[in-house]
């Protein structure tokens, strides 16, 4: 019986890390610049490396404004690798982003 409950506990332990996900960064509001390590469209969500190495985690909402040469363009259009602008604003723990410029 205390077996089971050791091994029980060892896998949630396990699984609540690889849950967690990435290790992400809160960075002050401001604006970024950095390359998108991934891209989530089911979540709307995208993971920025910055210039200086920190991990943004970003999820898009109704206000997000995402453009490509200073036209708006479709949550579709980001990949992973692309040079991006982000402008981002700290809330608690979470950072909203504001815009997404992609670069190239």
């Amino acid at each position: 019986m205390r077996s089971s409950i050791l091994k029980g506990l060892v896998f949630s332990t396990i699984l609540l890390f690889f849950a967690c996900g990435e290790s992400t960064d809160v960075v002050e509001s401001g604006t970024y610049q950095g390359t998108i390590k991934e891209v989530e469209p089911e979540k709307s969500e995208i993971y920025v490396t910055t210039d200086d190495d920190k991990t943004l985690e970003l999820y898009f909402t109704d206000n997000t404004s995402l453009t490509r040469d200073g036209s708006e363009v479709d949550f579709s259009e980001l990949k992973e690798g692309q040079k991006v602008e982000v402008e981002v604003e700290k809330v608690g723990q979470r950072l909203d982003p504001i815009s997404v410029k992609i670069m190239e």
